[in-house]
């Protein structure tokens, strides 16, 4: 008989979108019969009314937002996963529109980073019917996700896998190092969770509050962003997603207010997030639409980007304030990967940030 194979045992902090694709990644394809996965969370991918974490509330779509070779190069790899998911129905092929207050001498270099990310891109013509305000527009296709129907299915794909989910509450970098054990690693996909999670404390993170309204609006059949040169305090954000997997649903936003944690429904924000929508998407006005829910989620963002890079923890911390069941006898070092900071971009960077999160994990542990 062969000898049974040793698994490392990898512990993800964190059950959303992030924490769960680099699980799926990890379990997926040769080598990851050399793993034992663990997912800890205190919140996982049922507890979709949940707004302590992002993943339950997010937009789950591509669109446009600031990129380097390194975030193009994890959009280009999500975008070409969730494109071929396409006939699973969990992923709905989108026609989008972008209207944007720049010229049209501006277009290219606004678009040159993304364009052949997006499929069927091009500029709208000179003579198309622009909204008030616009001076410009671009057409491609891209895709839209349903989280409700999204992160169940994740899950579904780990527990078939054998990945194990533990809901606790994990206040220490120690804690998730200890439940790992020798010669295991830890996965931090904890989002706004690292900037109080004691061993990280990441202050570098912070909240973009995200108010939405989800309508059912069966006339509405393309994927809507409007840009202009925003001078409102804080910033608002008009766009339309119609979802995949609910037919007629759309998600309608919304706002980005950075540092705000407020997670109550503001009234007024609704009734202007509708009419501004309605501006440039008359069939929301139309006596088909109605109402479905009100949705608050905090994007889980960091100054200068995402943090996935590797670092070597020693246990127990030398802080105080990190609770011992027992007074340690020995020290040893773990193997930690972050992967946070992704804001509005978690689902479009998931499957590229996955990929490069396990690269990390699998070369420090020398496999």
């Amino acid at each position: 008989m062969p000898a049974p194979t040793l698994q490392t045992h990898v512990v993800i902090l964190g059950a959303g979108v992030i924490g769960l694709t680099i699980a799926h990644t990890l379990t997926a394809g040769e080598g990851s019969n050399l793993f034992k996965v663990t997912i800890l969370a205190r919140d996982m991918p049922e507890d979709l009314s949940s707004q302590a974490f992002a993943s339950p509330w997010a937009g789950a779509n591509w669109s446009p937002f600031q990129g380097n070779d390194r975030l193009y190069r994890w959009e280009k790899h999500t975008f070409d996963k969730f494109w071929g998911m396409i006939p699973t129905g969990l992923v709905k092929k989108l026609p989008y529109r972008i209207y944007s207050s720049f010229g049209a001498e501006d277009i290219e270099a606004k678009v040159s980073w993304w364009r052949d990310i997006v499929r069927d891109f091009h500029v709208l013509p000179d003579d198309h019917s622009l909204p008030a305000k616009a001076r410009s527009g671009v057409q491609f296709d891209t895709y839209s996700v349903n989280p409700e129907a999204y992160l169940p299915w994740l899950k579904s794909e780990l527990e078939s896998r054998g990945v194990n989910f533990v809901r606790r509450r994990v206040i220490s970098l120690d804690e998730a190092c200890e439940f790992a054990g020798e010669g295991g690693a830890v996965v931090n996909a904890t989002g706004l969770g690292a900037r109080s999670l004691l061993g990280v404390e990441d202050t570098k993170v912070y909240p973009i509050r995200g108010q939405v309204v989800l309508v059912h609006a069966p006339n509405v059949n393309e994927g809507l962003s409007v840009f202009w040169e925003d001078t409102t305090k804080p910033p608002k954000a008009t766009y339309l997603i119609p979802r995949a997997s609910t037919p007629g649903m759309v998600l309608v936003g919304g706002t980005f207010q950075a540092n705000n944690w407020d997670t109550s429904l503001s009234i007024p924000t609704a009734r202007d997030i509708l009419a501004r929508a309605k501006e440039f998407s008359p069939a929301l006005a139309e006596h088909t639409t109605r109402i479905h829910s009100h949705n608050v989620g905090l994007r889980p963002a960091r100054e200068g980007g995402p943090r996935v890079e590797v670092q070597f923890y020693d246990v127990p911390s030398k802080d105080p304030l990190v609770p011992q069941a027992c007074v340690p006898t020995s020290t040893k070092t773990t193997l930690v990967v972050h992967a946070y900071g992704f804001a509005g971009a978690g689902y479009q960077q998931s499957w590229g940030a996955a990929e490069e999160a396990v690269r990390l994990l699998k070369d420090n542990l020398a496999m």
